[in-house]
């Protein structure tokens, strides 16, 4: 099993985000206002913007500021136009030292 060293817990403020390299894929990094991790595709599916470098995070939902495409981060679901499909998401993991992980060999869930 692959995983990706994204943060550790206290690097990474509630409603915030960053873009981590998966290889070729790019991943964005959530940090949600209860505090949970969550990780998807790093490009909005409506015209390829990054997520994780330029986006506002308001709960569970991330915008996209191009054109205020907004998805669901926990499950990737586009949840209004202009999204054009969902993101793939990937499962995170966190270890007893505070290591936030990215698990990227499982495949996107979404």
């Amino acid at each position: 099993m692959a995983r990706i060293f994204a943060c550790l817990t206290d690097e990474m403020d509630k409603e915030t985000s960053r873009t981590l390299a998966a290889g070729r894929a790019q991943i964005a990094l959530f940090r949600n206002n209860a505090g949970e991790f969550y990780a998807t595709a790093d490009s909005c599916t409506h015209e390829q913007w990054s997520l994780g470098e330029d986006s506002d995070l308001e709960d569970n939902e991330v915008i996209c500021p191009l054109h205020m495409a907004r998805y669901d981060i926990r499950t990737g679901a586009a949840l209004c136009i202009p999204a054009t499909g969902p993101l793939a998401t990937y499962p995170v993991e966190i270890d007893p030292d505070g290591k936030v992980y990215v698990i990227v060999d499982a495949g996107p869930e979404g």
